[in-house]
């Protein structure tokens, strides 16, 4: 969209800073006659006379009473975040003074802004695609250095430009095999069946791995959740203690004493890690403590590693059988507790079983290690520079693939030119609904009614 197709719609207004007492509250407007609504309560110079990005100060005033001195910074369409006129007022964090300022806008013709409205505005007017639209949510919500740097690229376009150069030569074969449906009495081929092939298997090699990628950008994006099993009173509340370095956890020598799932968070190497902490799986006839167990299989069941903690012989073959009938498919790793009291058993079953962890979380000797061993399994997942967080881009990656072995198969087959050219339709659609080249109103209100207002 070129600027001169930009059509500003009506003006909105929200707070784009966290409510509650600060010392700056930010009021962003967008939209028509935005400049003279805001002119019209602003007392300082005339803001429709001024130059772009430029900030003036002032106060804003109602008919009876002065309401805050602030600062005011002027965007002209083009040159803002939606395309559109914007203004920004930073006024004193007060809830009573946004709240009147709010008022004196909508008073002057402006309206409260929907979650999303904002970014919304800026990828129809052209300033970003869906992707990075998306990413702008993510960037705010990112709580770990993994998590900031995926959204960064993605809002960069990281993501995007691997797609955009493959679909638009799809798009020309598409168009070639269309043009032979225009002559299809004459029996002619506009596109080569070959390269048609050749392109496919570029696409499905592009987009392979990016599949590939969603379970460690969800982890990146999400937290990595590592439940921490074993019998009662091998140390499991103990390790969580020493690894967020907190008392989060009731430690006894009581067999039995956790019981219920304790869960907290901690950065390691940039990546957010979820530790549980569950009750020790064992026989036991006490209600709450089988209440907590069942609890524990849970925990275990949704996390991406579990930590089979023992110190003792007889504790790692009872996990053994345990991590036979629940861990299957997960990443287990196997830590032996208490190497500072028992080295010689510690020893031997290293011996025996080489992947064994040795820690003592009473000392915290070993802790670095395992941190190490849990950071290595996480980033050792990434297999390409562009990661896929987003559900919805992973659901329409696997639709494009589907779409694309239709083609494979199609060439294979040797099936007509219409047939060809449905499943490479189906496949620039899907494409196209990732980076919001094919959109409806229905999934960009769903998108963006999850964004915070005034963003």
């Amino acid at each position: 969209m070129n600027n001169t197709q930009i059509q500003q719609q009506e003006a909105i207004c929200a707070l784009a800073t966290p409510s509650g007492v600060g010392a700056i509250g930010v009021i962003r407007v967008s939209g028509l006659h935005s400049i003279s609504i805001v002119n019209d309560i602003f007392k300082g110079k005339n803001l429709n006379l001024v130059d772009s990005h430029t900030a003036h100060f002032g106060t804003i005033q109602s008919e009876t009473e002065l309401i805050d001195e602030v600062l005011v910074t002027v965007f002209k369409t083009p040159k803002s975040f939606t395309k559109e006129d914007s203004v920004e007022i930073s006024c004193h964090g007060s809830d009573y003074i946004i709240k009147q300022i709010l008022k004196l806008l909508i008073q002057k013709g402006a309206r409260i802004a929907r979650p999303g409205e904002f970014t919304q505005r800026a990828f129809l007017n052209g300033q970003f695609d869906l992707v990075q639209a998306e990413a702008v949510a993510d960037l705010i919500a990112a709580d770990s250095e993994a998590s900031h740097k995926t959204a960064i690229n993605q809002l960069r376009g990281g993501f995007s430009k691997k797609l955009a150069s493959l679909r638009t030569e799809l798009i020309h074969f598409a168009s070639l095999v269309e043009l032979e449906l225009d002559f299809g009495e004459e029996d002619v081929e506009f596109a080569e069946r070959d390269d048609l092939r050749r392109l496919i298997q570029k696409l499905r090699k592009t987009i392979a791995p990016l599949i590939e990628s969603f379970d460690y950008g969800n982890a990146l994006k999400e937290g990595v959740p590592v439940a921490i099993i074993g019998s009662p009173n091998v140390g499991k509340s103990t390790l969580l203690n020493a690894l967020l370095n907190e008392e989060k956890a009731i430690v006894t020598s009581v067999a039995g004493t956790t019981r219920d799932v304790i869960e907290d968070t901690m950065i390691l190497e940039g990546l957010k890690f979820r530790f549980i902490d569950t009750a020790g799986i064992r026989e036991t006839t006490d209600l709450v403590e089988s209440i907590g167990i069942e609890r524990s299989r849970g925990a275990m069941e949704k996390a991406d590693i579990v930590i089979f903690l023992f110190d003792s012989e007889q504790t790692f073959l009872e996990n053994k059988e345990v991590a036979t009938e629940l861990a299957a498919g997960k990443d287990v790793l196997w830590v032996f507790n208490k190497i500072d009291i028992e080295p010689e058993i510690f020893n031997k079953l290293k011996a025996e079983n080489p992947e064994i962890i040795g820690i003592s979380a009473q000392t915290q000797e070993g802790l670095k290690s395992l941190t190490e061993v849990l950071v290595n399994r996480i980033y050792g997942q990434a297999a390409t520079d562009t990661v896929v967080t987003n559900l919805r881009h992973y659901e329409h990656l696997l639709k494009t693939q589907d779409a694309l072995n239709e083609v494979i198969n199609g060439l294979d087959t040797g099936i007509t030119g219409d047939f060809l050219a449905q499943d490479i339709r189906l496949s620039l659609h899907h494409l196209g609904e990732i980076t919001g080249t094919i959109v409806t109103d229905d999934l960009l209100d769903n998108i963006f009614s999850k964004f915070c207002i005034g963003k």
